[in-house]
């Protein structure tokens, strides 16, 4: 199998263009082709009257295929991708917090390897989650145990469903097909930026619960780790809790995939003295435009072109106060949402569905902070400042789950809005105009202004005056990061897996399933050695 890079693509190609360009790239009659299949595709819209899909195209021939690689530098010898699970050797479960991303896959690999895994989570399954989160979003009444942070799918649940990721790691491939194997679009194999979307993430999340067990693990919901036992610094249990009872789970391996909103799970390792540093992240709102505007925007004659749907766009800039400011987690056609978990707290997201045909584009505008900018040298400092910052949006929306929104055009002036305009804001259970400054540091809201002119450079229209921006926009990444070390146990109990984004360790569903993958490894390796 040979892989044909940089094949330009128009937006209505069809699967014959694709052998035409591909073998024409490489001089052969397309006769001699055996296959002929889209590996990666992105989107060139570099210039506006001329925006086209960039191809890679995977291939089988029936000639000499070295050959042919030898003397077309844009093509190349490549392998089928596999992935195989070595067989667990040890006789206890193990046991994995969390039914995010990272705990999903660590389960599903441990279930293949046939270690009977046991996946705990503290909120419900992703149908009755489904319920209680949208029945917040209407009617303001927030259950603090299923919401768009905790339950089965994690955070991302609730979300675009963005595959994008930096990470390298070949074990993204092995994500990706389960995804697929268990209903997500095939697309998301070959696109460049993937989503599957929140409406079709959820029976995907679904299925891969039931084939965890099928293959004989175990998943309890409604279920929280509040503790573990151990025996001379080495892990022997894990304490859980449902509906009230207490249980000890035996077991010799604990991966903590508990996501990055576990504040009362991050408090208990604390205690406990499991070494914690608090960590950089990123904190700010969400900043909403029309759809079709972005669109525009991004692709000029050819907006509203079926084939590239709805326009995503990725922006930062360095102020000179030193402070770095970007967009994250861009949801085209999408909206935003209220992601509060704790009461008398408030935060937001983004979320898109497959289609992202919603009116409204948005995306989390995001000022880093550090350490320094916290008020003590704990390492919750940082968990402490998403704290206040919460609380004072609960405040200024009006202490009713609304949430406080801005206008562009009043935030870059300094002034409170008092009425929305032609922009409507998206999310549930309503919203209240405001001043950001009554929720945000100054040192936030200032940068923020900053970016939104300099970006607007980039991208027209990102500072129309009646885009809304959203707050407040806390939760981007873990204030935490718990240590492990090199075989990925805690450095100070042996068995204990920190994992995933909770833990400070990914960044997205792919970097945190990866990881996922990575931990349950370990225990298969660690249960061979033993």
């Amino acid at each position: 199998m040979i892989r044909i890079n940089n094949i330009h693509l128009p937006l209505d190609y069809t699967s014959e263009t694709v052998l035409n360009k591909a073998a024409k790239s490489i001089n052969v009659d397309k006769k001699f082709f055996k296959s002929c299949t889209i590996f990666k595709r992105s989107i060139d819209a570099r210039k506006k009257d001329n925006i086209f899909f960039l191809a890679t195209v995977e291939a089988e021939l029936i000639i000499n295929e070295e050959k042919i690689c030898k003397k077309f530098k844009n093509a190349e010898i490549t392998e089928k991708y596999e992935y195989n699970v070595n067989d667990f050797k040890g006789t206890v479960s193990p046991v994995v917090v969390g039914a995010g991303p990272a705990g999903l896959f660590a389960a599903l690999i441990l279930a293949q390897s046939g270690a009977n895994p046991i996946l705990v989570e503290r909120g419900r399954d992703v149908d009755s989650r489904t319920e209680d989160v949208h029945k917040f979003w209407q009617s303001g009444v927030l259950d603090t145990t299923s919401n768009v942070q905790f339950g089965e799918g994690g955070a991302g649940t609730f979300s675009d469903g963005k595959l994008t990721t930096g990470t390298k790691d070949t074990r993204q491939r092995k994500v990706l097909i389960e995804f697929v194997k268990h209903g997500s679009p095939e697309e998301i194999l070959y696109n460049a930026k993937p989503h599957i979307g929140t409406d079709k993430l959820r029976p995907t999340v679904k299925s891969i619960r039931n084939e965890i067990i099928r293959l004989g693990g175990k998943v309890m919901f409604e279920t929280k780790l509040v503790g573990f036992t151990e025996k001379n610094n080495v892990i022997t249990g894990a304490q859980v809790e449902h509906n009230g009872t207490a249980e000890i789970i035996e077991t010799n391996a604990i991966i903590l995939a508990i996501g990055h909103s576990a504040r009362d799970t991050f408090e208990m390792l604390s205690e406990k003295a499991i070494p914690i540093e608090a960590k950089a992240f990123s904190v700010g709102a969400r900043i909403e435009h029309h759809r079709e505007m972005i669109d525009k925007s991004q692709y000029g004659k050819f907006a509203g072109n079926k084939s590239l749907g709805a326009a995503n766009y990725k922006t930062n800039v360095h102020l000179d106060n030193g402070r770095g400011v970007y967009t994250f987690c861009m949801c085209p056609g999408g909206k935003v949402v209220n992601a509060s978990s704790e009461e008398n707290r408030l935060c937001t997201n983004g979320m898109s569905e497959f289609a992202r045909n919603g009116e409204n584009s948005n995306a989390a505008l995001l000022v880093g902070v550090t350490p320094a900018d916290f008020s003590s040298d704990s390492p919750l400092a940082g968990m402490y400042f998403q704290r206040e910052l919460e609380s004072k949006a609960f405040v200024a929306g009006g202490e009713n789950y609304n949430a406080p929104v801005q206008r562009v055009c009043d935030f870059l002036d300094n002034n409170a809005s008092t009425k929305i305009g032609d922009v409507k804001p998206t999310i549930g259970p309503n919203f209240t105009p405001t001043s950001l400054d009554n929720c945000l540091p100054n040192f936030i809201t200032n940068s923020m202004r900053q970016a939104i002119i300099q970006m607007d450079k980039k991208l027209h229209g990102f500072a129309y005056g009646d885009a809304i921006i959203t707050g407040v926009e806390t939760r981007s990444s873990s204030p935490i990061r718990i240590m492990r070390n090199k075989d990925l146990q805690s450095v100070a109990i042996a068995g204990l897996y920190p994992c995933g984004e909770g833990a400070g360790y990914a960044g997205g569903i792919i970097s945190a399933a990866v990881d996922g993958i990575k931990c349950a490894e370990k225990i298969i390796e660690n249960s061979i050695s033993e």
